[in-house]
């Protein structure tokens, strides 16, 4: 633990190196690998995908905020195929959010669509104003446990796209939270801090854990919390705090 560190930081920290070192041994860990700093892509997420995209709440969702992250390029696939418009951060907040609209995006080029690459070729980059309402939100994860808990890779980035959608109304508090992950990504606990998104569905390659998570969501971005380094490598960031001033 670094002396700025707090004790929730540290176990978080122990809990992911665990699952990372846990998913390359057991052979479940799949491209790009190594999984150890990113959200790590699984096989079996396909599977997890068509669980959650089986849900009643995918179903009645016209518009889904998906994280950019490799695991969940299938849900993100198989969103558009349902006729869902996705939502999609860029990685790091860089770039901001693009709108991926099957009617705006030929059929056969919905796969590539999903990837990174695609965000930019085939969606519609939009400014913070422009965001749509969102019906239910993914968010990858490196771990989550059944309370709903969850653990990204230790950049804040999910939490903060979450923080910067509440902070502008287009997600309400009471818009579903979801995660699909491996199996093997389930732990029994993970401390939970005032920035944290806790998850209200877990969607596995075998099964759907619904939470009913205890732990509240943060309302808007909690900008004490925030490095002046971020606020300036994050330009959508800047633009909300420069808004709201």
């Amino acid at each position: 633990m670094t002396a700025t560190q707090t004790p929730q930081a540290a176990e978080k920290a122990w809990i992911r190196e665990r699952i990372w070192a846990l998913l390359e041994a057991q052979g479940i860990a799949t491209f790009p690998r190594p999984v150890a700093g990113r959200i790590p892509n699984f096989r079996g997420a396909e599977q997890a995908a068509a669980r959650l995209t089986a849900t009643p709440a995918f179903a009645a969702a016209r518009t889904v905020k998906i994280n950019p992250d490799a695991p969940q390029r299938p849900l993100r696939y198989q969103a558009l195929q349902a006729g869902k418009r996705v939502l999609v951060p860029t990685p790091r907040l860089r770039g901001g959010f693009y709108l991926l609209d099957p009617a705006a995006i030929p059929p056969d080029r919905w796969l590539a669509a999903a990837s990174i690459a695609g965000f930019a070729r085939y969606g519609q980059a939009l400014a913070l104003e422009e965001l749509p309402p969102i019906d239910l939100v993914v968010m990858g994860a490196v771990a989550v446990a059944p309370d709903g808990a969850r653990v990204g890779k230790g950049e804040g980035y999910a939490e903060l796209e979450y923080a910067i959608l509440r902070t502008l109304g287009r997600v309400a508090a009471a818009t579903p939270v979801c995660t699909t992950v491996h199996d093997a990504q389930l732990v029994a606990a993970i401390p939970v801090e005032p920035f944290d998104v806790p998850v209200d569905l877990i969607a596995t390659p075998t099964r759907l854990i619904p939470t009913a998570t205890p732990y509240p969501r943060p309302d808007r971005v909690l900008w004490d919390y925030l490095p002046p380094a971020r606020l300036a490598a994050m330009p959508v960031l800047a633009a909300l705090r420069a808004a709201a001033r």
